[in-house]
């Protein structure tokens, strides 16, 4: 079903960002709007649940506007809103699921509620409006790992998922015992650009044989073991070697079982997203590794690899024009899974 133009709100609140879109037919984006809480989080060193929530209360009319302003449209012009609703912290998914339930009554249009990790594949389809299912997504970001074979839209089989800490995460705790700054991911991967991936050995776990599941705690502790034998013997921390090599022991894991997954699946397409999908380094082993086994590899611009809305309204679209709807009574769902 291929409707004329069906255009799309949607809102992304489930961290720190408060994201609203305007969409056509799920892929040409109208405009992208992201407000950035980083600021505001920095001076704590990570993300503080109660401070998103009310910095949400604060922009959501603002950004809407905005969002609808750039897109030229009214809200008399909008089919129907797409939200988040999980996972992500409770009351900053609240936040936006109220405001998008409220549109929606107010103006007696449809609803449809998104999974946030769906959200980050559908980030590709923007990018690439010619890609289509079936393919398989590796999706990394502070919270989630992923292996997801798409086998059509909406429909999932999910090969592997983080048992500890997320990629994201990884990152982000070892960029904390080092002071990088937060969000530390990034940091790490800057300082990885210029240090030898091999001048520290630190452990990379593929689990027991044939697992597609992801476990990066040990190698956490094996990094942070690292830099307190340092500070004891009050020996330097040589930075970019270190962050070269950690970076290597996690983004080494994440590559090799994507292509693995796709040998399997007997699939010639790998498609990475989400927030670590920014990683230099990852983007470029991965790239590599797919013209080694002639597996073409696609990720987004840096925009639609953070979270934002417009992946959102993409699922929102799909979703719409399946027949699915959400009811008034939807609610966050914080540890939501992917549907299979």
């Amino acid at each position: 079903m291929e409707n004329n133009k069906i255009i799309t709100l949607a809102i992304e609140t489930s961290c720190d960002e408060t994201s609203v879109a305007v969409l056509e037919n799920g892929r040409r984006v109208l405009s992208n709007i992201i407000s950035s809480q980083i600021d505001i989080h920095r001076r704590f060193g990570g993300v503080v649940p109660e401070v998103a929530s009310r910095k949400h209360i604060e922009s959501i009319s603002y950004v809407v506007k905005e969002a609808l302003e750039e897109a030229g449209k009214t809200f008399r012009d909008i089919d129907h809103v797409g939200v988040t609703y999980g996972p992500g912290l409770v009351g900053a998914l609240l936040v936006g699921i109220s405001y998008a339930k409220g549109l929606a009554f107010a103006r007696g249009i449809p609803l449809n509620g998104v999974n946030h990790i769906e959200g980050h594949i559908y980030g590709n389809f923007i990018e690439d409006r010619e890609l289509e299912p079936p393919f398989i997504s590796l999706i990394v970001s502070g919270g989630h790992s992923h292996l997801v074979y798409v086998k059509d839209y909406g429909v999932y089989e999910v090969l592997g998922k983080t048992r500890d800490d997320a990629a994201g995460e990884a990152f982000d705790k070892i960029a904390r015992a080092l002071d990088l700054g937060y969000p530390g991911g990034p940091e790490i991967d800057r300082l990885a650009e210029k240090g030898n991936p091999q001048a520290l050995d630190f452990p990379k776990s593929y689990l027991e044989d044939g697992s597609h599941d992801f476990s990066f705690s040990g190698l956490k502790s094996a990094a942070l073991n690292y830099i307190n034998q340092q500070k004891m013997k009050k020996q330097p921390i040589p930075l970019e070697d270190m962050a070269a090599s950690y970076q290597q022991a996690i983004i080494e894991v994440l590559v090799e079982k994507s292509i693995r997954c796709a040998k399997e699946k007997n699939m010639d397409k790998i498609v990475l997203a989400g927030g670590v999908a920014a990683n230099k380094g990852l983007r470029a082993l991965l790239k590599k590794r797919g013209e080694e086994e002639g597996i073409k590899v696609q990720y987004p611009s840096l925009t639609l690899c953070t979270d934002n809305a417009a992946m959102i309204g993409s699922v929102a679209y799909y979703q719409y024009i399946s027949g699915e709807r959400s009811p008034m009574s939807l609610n966050g769902v914080p540890n939501l899974k992917i549907k299979e």
